[in-house]
């Protein structure tokens, strides 16, 4: 399996999360070998963070970001975001049942190997890591 990266820069927006879907498929079947079960597992955390940052981004419909996907091993997704720092903490903990919202970071959390959040100057990054056999 080759190393190569794919990227995708744009607004956080609804239309985003269509490109940020044809961006992994186009991955995914360019290699072949990748398991079907890590790429959905990969996308399912990329499409919460992603879907985050649209609802919860301000200046809202402003917000920059770019994507990168590195085909590895291991899976790496990079989403960097323009928006408001992100000043929650999370557990990992799915919030109780009659709880409103809070889902999906801890669903991003719970498919992942690692999430990792940080700010950067005026950056929030999330990188969303899923390991998987490196001798496909």
């Amino acid at each position: 399996m080759s190393g190569e990266s794919y990227n995708l820069s744009g607004l956080a927006v609804p239309e985003g999360l269509e490109s940020l879907h044809e961006l992994l498929s186009r991955a995914a079947s360019e290699h072949p070998s990748l398991p079907a079960g890590e790429v959905m597992m990969l996308e399912t955390a990329v499409m919460e963070i992603a879907g985050n940052v649209i609802k919860h981004g301000k200046p809202s419909g402003a917000v920059a970001w770019t994507f990168t996907l590195d085909v590895g091993p291991p899976l790496r997704a990079t989403l960097a975001d323009s928006g408001e720092e992100y000043a929650e903490t999370w557990t990992g903990e799915m919030p109780d049942e009659m709880a409103e919202s809070g889902r999906g970071l801890a669903l991003a959390d719970a498919v992942l190997d690692q999430l990792l959040y940080e700010r950067r100057d005026t950056t929030n990054v999330w990188t969303m890591i899923r390991h998987i056999d490196a001798t496909m």
